[in-house]
């Protein structure tokens, strides 16, 4: 029951003062008929809310307007984003098809299909089995098939529109003007929106499980064979022969050396107080990750300019729009977890683990694949994969076998994402700062990468918003803590946690809030090295180690971009578009700069005097003259530069700094060179290296270092385009390589193997460049909207023959620059080269 109280309180000083005003004023004669009523106000009429934008084209027929402008760069305009997404398709087929649709084959797990069981054939290097089994044990194609019907209405729209424009390009060019490095063959088809999901879902398992293909592949409890067996009907004529010896070591962190620099200058740092973006990444120049520049309008609310990874359907990765420009860099975080599971003594199969006393079950996932062992002959191959709760087991020899007591599994963060086109196509829609960080905050699709950004009003951002597992506070305190798993982590490259305790599982990445971040009107800048030191002035700590290390030593060519940043703005301390365009391609060696005098010191002590390498007497005289005329930089004109680098590359295997690394000085030291005979050791070990590539100490760098395309088939060109550019070993800021491995495709190419230790080749002479600075550029905002410049080095078309197949990669060969990005429709109309447009009709 409950007892209610009355009160009947007493008046109140007020209630009295009032009652005693209204009689002195006559009690109620007084009407107060004088007092002026004010007339009401209206409430205001509330702005509409904007309308949305249009996923999918109303009538079902898809229309886009194509505009190309200089250097073959597509401007597509289209009333939604099933249409332009068909525009941005039809433009990147005519330019890449047979990038895509090799990745098509690849992620679809159909490799062996088309091409044999191996890479190298009848090596029995089981690349290709290793592929298909793998992406069929992850399973995303079957995560594409049970998501496309879940994404939002936009990403729908946009896969939908892309591939109809991938499709238009293929059905409608004859066979002899397409790509004649895939023109014809038969794995080049239609494609759909399962198709392009499913490639996406790959692409996000690059720094993570994709990895791991080869370990999956060899996992098997003890007792079975992990090998694949023929299907009941495939003839035993054509298995006989089927050799499969795969050979799989522990995966590498980040295998295609992807990264890139990046900075956000805001208002402080300006010159005319807005907004600037520096987006410099280094990717391949050839194969699955070659970056292609466009833009693409929806009028009245998406209007965005940049290149994009291919196959990304119709938004940028990296670019701007009228309020905010924005890049990347490949980040240090972690995305993945391998778990030790202990397995059940109980269970003498080996299937069942145990998890916090209960028991589990590993199941068991059949596969099949179609593999060519013959002209137009394959046969069916069946393999069974393992899964447990975390996800698939992994075994690599020697390191994490399946045996009695434990077995890993490894559980990726990205698998699956499915934010991807709409993160970025938020970000391309931006209208301010605040609903650019808005995106990060709706989604997690940006997998890899760290984000600078710079807004037309001068604000910066910088977060590392790659999708990080989300561990438990437990698991933190354990990671960072636990000697075990710290030396695990140290040797593995990779963290491992027990998988027998579920508070040492994630659920989903790290949440926005907990995720690296800065905001202000200074500056951000990224070169790879983690978030510590984002801005130099306020630097970042987090307490989960799976985003990278703080306190640690950086690498050359960050603190080539801190020097830049705190050191060499202009007069008034603030930048101009031009002084930071100057910086990007200076080709200046931090190295160099800051142990040049002292290398030069000991070579005029050592003089002509020869120095012994393991029983050898090298003559470093001449060498060493060519560094005494060396201008410092990496520029074509340039003598001696290689010299240098081949250098750097000894020094690196033994540094022997002066000043060792103090945490009081973070991005300037080490500095300083010992003068010792290490160094002249790594002189001359330089000398023999070029002595054996038959390259003289004083050749300009632009006859040692050059880009040569391949032909359709294959081999070499034969043109050598002078290439300047500066290396990571010397402290670049605009860097290059030379990768010789695969690229991720079956479309043919040609490299040179470098010797040993170095990246120069005897067999070319020197370095043949396929990686570095792809797409570059510098976006200032000014009071007339934002102007960019920029370039793509290995040019927009892989096709040979094609207009823009090398042009700016010759405007690039003659003098490192930039050239002028063309946004207002004023600066289209006057650079239009070609106009098309397109109906699905």
């Amino acid at each position: 029951m409950i007892t209610r109280k009355h009160f009947s309180p007493a008046k109140t000083l007020v209630a009295l003062s009032v009652t005693a005003l209204l009689t002195a004023c006559g009690g109620n004669d007084n009407d107060f008929s004088n007092v002026q009523v004010p007339e009401p106000t209206p409430p205001p009429t509330p702005e509409p809310a904007p309308e949305p934008i249009q996923a999918f084209d109303p009538d079902g027929t898809l229309s886009a307007d194509i505009r190309w402008t200089t250097y073959g760069v597509p401007h597509v305009t289209a009333d939604n984003l099933e249409s332009m997404a068909y525009g941005v398709g039809f433009a990147f087929a005519r330019d890449n098809l047979c990038v895509l649709a090799d990745q098509i084959v690849k992620y679809n797990s159909e490799r062996s299909k088309y091409f044999g069981p191996d890479q190298v054939p009848g090596s029995g290097d089981s690349a290709h089995l290793i592929n298909d089994f793998g992406y069929l044990t992850v399973g995303i194609r079957e995560l594409a098939e049970e998501n496309l019907p879940r994404l939002s209405a936009n990403a729908r729209a946009m896969f939908q529109g892309y591939t109809a424009g991938y499709n238009k390009y293929l059905n409608e060019t004859p066979v002899s003007e397409q790509d004649q490095s895939c023109a014809g063959q038969p794995w080049v088809t239609n494609i759909d929106s399962v198709d392009l999901l499913t490639y996406s879902l790959g692409v996000a398992l690059l720094p993570g499980a994709a990895n791991f293909l080869g370990p999956m592949f060899l996992a098997a409890p003890e007792g079975k064979s992990y090998l694949p067996t023929p299907a009941e009907s495939a003839p035993a004529a054509l298995t006989a022969n089927l050799k499969i010896t795969p050979s799989v070591t522990l995966p590498e962190k980040n295998p295609q050396e992807m990264g890139s620099n990046g900075w956000g200058l805001g208002s402080d740092k300006t010159t005319n107080g807005k907004g600037m973006v520096l987006g410099n990444p280094h990717f391949p120049h050839t194969g699955n990750l070659r970056f292609w520049n466009f833009h693409a309008q929806v009028p009245g609310h998406l209007n965005v300019t940049g290149s994009s990874l291919m196959g990304l359907p119709g938004a940028v990765n990296i670019g701007f729009n009228e309020n905010v420009a924005w890049t990347h860099t490949f980040s240090t975080a972690e995305h993945f977890v391998v778990y030790q599971l202990t397995l059940d003594e109980n269970d003498a199969s080996g299937m069942t683990h145990i998890v916090d006393g209960n028991r589990r079950t590993i199941y068991e996932k059949p596969m099949q694949i179609d593999v060519a062992v013959a002209p137009g002959q394959t046969i069916k191959l069946n393999k069974t994969a393992y899964y447990t709760n975390y996800g698939p087991i992994i075994e690599v020899p020697g390191n994490f076998d399946w045996n009695s007591s434990n077995v890993f599994a490894i559980k990726d963060a990205n698998l699956p994402n499915l934010d991807i086109v709409d993160h970025w196509l938020a970000m391309n829609m931006a209208t301010s700062m605040d609903e650019f960080k808005q995106a990060f905050k709706d989604y997690d699709g940006v997998i890899f990468n760290n984000t600078m950004a710079a807004s037309s009003d001068g604000q910066v951002f910088y977060i590392d918003d790659s999708t990080v597992p989300n561990l438990t506070e437990t698991a933190i305190e354990q990671l960072t803590t636990n000697p075990l798993l710290i030396q695990t982590k140290a040797v593995a490259g990779f963290t491992v946690l027990p998988g027998h305790i579920s508070q040492f599982d994630f659920d989903g990445p790290v949440p926005y809030e907990e995720a690296p971040k800065y905001e202000g009107t200074d500056s951000v800048q990224n070169s790879n090295d983690s978030y510590w030191l984002t801005n130099l002035s306020s630097p970042i700590s987090v307490p989960n180690p799976m985003y990278g290390n703080e306190d640690y030593q950086q690498t050359l060519r960050s603190r080539m971009g801190q020097k830049f940043i705190e050191t060499e703005a202009g007069s008034d301390n603030t930048f101009t578009p031009q002084e930071v365009e100057s910086l990007l391609l200076n080709n200046r060696s931090y190295l160099a700069e800051e142990i040049l005098d002292d290398l030069l010191a000991l070579c005029a002590a050592q003089g002509a005097t020869p120095v012994n390498v393991n029983g050898v007497d090298v003559d470093i005289s001449g060498a060493c003259a060519a560094l005494e005329d060396w201008d410092g930089t990496m520029n074509i004109a340039s003598t001696g530069a290689h010299v240098f680098r081949e250098f750097a590359f000894q020094f690196n295997q033994a540094p022997q700094w002066e000043v060792p690394f103090s945490l009081e000085s973070p991005v300037t030291t080490p500095t300083g060179l010992l003068q010792n005979d290490t160094t002249l050791m790594q002189i001359a070990k330089a000398v023999q290296v070029i002595e054996q590539a038959g390259v003289a100490f004083d050749a300009p760098f632009g006859d040692v270092q050059f880009v040569e395309r391949s032909l359709p088939n294959g081999t070499a060109s034969g043109e050598r385009l002078p290439w300047g550019g500066a290396h990571n070993i010397e402290g670049g800021f605009n860097v290059f390589n030379i990768v010789t491995g695969n690229n991720g495709t079956m479309l043919p190419r040609h490299t040179y193997s470098p010797l040993s230790g170095t990246i120069m080749s005897a067999e070319a002479k020197g370095y043949h460049i396929n990686y570095g600075t792809s797409w570059a550029m510098v976006i200032n905002f000014t009071d007339e909207g934002p102007q960019g410049r920029g370039i793509l080095t290995y040019s927009q078309s892989r096709k040979f023959g094609s207009e823009h197949f090398d042009d700016q990669t010759r405007l690039y060969s003659e003098q490192p620059t930039l050239r002028d990005i063309y946004f207002t429709e004023e600066d289209i109309n006057a650079n239009t080269i070609e106009q098309v447009s397109l109906s699905s009709d």
